[in-house]
């Protein structure tokens, strides 16, 4: 009889231990859904809300109409992808860590495909954020719940999930150069930068539908000599991605990042790599792949290139 005791007993820790494993694995990115069958739900009413709620909206760019001029595909009756930063918490943020502004603004996508009724919104959490930047969380948690709570108050019918466990990644989360001014005035060294860099973009094929100089919003005690930062992106990477993971828009646009340190003397660039993408979206999908690694080879050879 003790025999079948200690049994039941090891086994059922044993379950115990399985069924917390599997509640302590979540994906990369936060995922609602809700009901929209009506179709009353757009994503101009959640960049509203989010607008009225202390974030700065980049630009609310549809996909979908994009995919549909470009290639005649119409898959979604929703796509876009809003960037958005917080006016309190960017101060914060650049404050704490340097690289933050990979994420002002960062990404929500918001999709519904023609062949449901659930709209749904993703967003990067803070525990990604936090491994991209090999930083904490402790701001990242409180961006993260500002956003939480715009889309709950909004959606209150709205059902909260986390993507699927992301694939490994070792590759650098963070793509970074810099370059050092050896003296140079950094005003002037920066117009030249951005000069060459946006012309090298749009050569590629890039478009950069937002800017923002952030300098003046971190104040005369700021660390910085200047911090600007723009959306950049590529239809043709969404396209391919959008097959397979349109969740992953939460990474779109993609913000790079410009800065000086007022006690370096270098100029920093950089931009979330889309090894992000392949990872905490799970993007398998061959054609996916290829798009996004391409994208990554040109925007290295582009920050390499204007950084030396």
């Amino acid at each position: 009889m003790k025999k079948i005791v200690v049994l039941v007993a090891i086994v059922a820790v044993m379950l115990t231990g399985c069924f917390n494993s599997t509640e302590a694995v979540k994906g990369d990115l936060h995922i609602y859904s809700v009901d929209n069958k009506d179709g009353k739900i757009t994503s101009e009413m959640i960049e509203k809300a989010l607008a009225s709620n202390g974030f700065t909206i980049g630009i609310n760019s549809d996909i979908n109409s994009g995919l549909a001029e470009k290639y005649g595909e119409d898959n979604f009756k929703i796509y876009s992808a809003i960037s958005i930063y917080h006016d309190t918490l960017l101060k914060e943020m650049l404050v704490k860590h340097a690289d933050a502004g990979i994420f002002l603004p960062m990404g929500l996508a918001v999709y519904q495909r023609k062949n449901e009724d659930t709209l749904h919104i993703s967003v990067v959490s803070a525990d990604a954020q936090a491994k991209i930047l090999g930083s904490d969380t402790v701001v990242l948690k409180k961006l993260e719940d500002a956003i939480a709570k715009v889309i709950t108050t909004t959606l209150p019918n709205a059902k909260h999930a986390y993507s699927t466990a992301s694939l490994e990644e070792t590759r650098t989360l963070l793509t970074k150069y810099s370059m050092d001014l050896k003296g140079e005035d950094f005003e002037e060294a920066k117009e030249k930068l951005e000069e060459n860099f946006e012309e090298k973009f749009d050569e590629a094929g890039f478009v950069m539908p937002s800017y923002f100089d952030l300098s003046a919003k971190l104040g005369d005690t700021s660390p910085y000599d200047f911090y600007i930062t723009y959306s950049i992106c590529k239809i043709e990477v969404i396209r391919a991605v959008a097959k397979v993971k349109p969740e992953a828009a939460a990474f779109a646009p993609c913000t790079t990042m410009l800065y000086k340190k007022k006690d370096e003397d270098k100029i920093v660039m950089g931009f979330t790599a889309v090894y992000n993408w392949l990872s905490s979206a799970a993007i398998v999908d061959k054609d996916s792949r290829e798009a996004l690694m391409s994208a990554q080879t040109v925007f290295e050879g582009i920050l390499q290139d204007v950084t030396q």
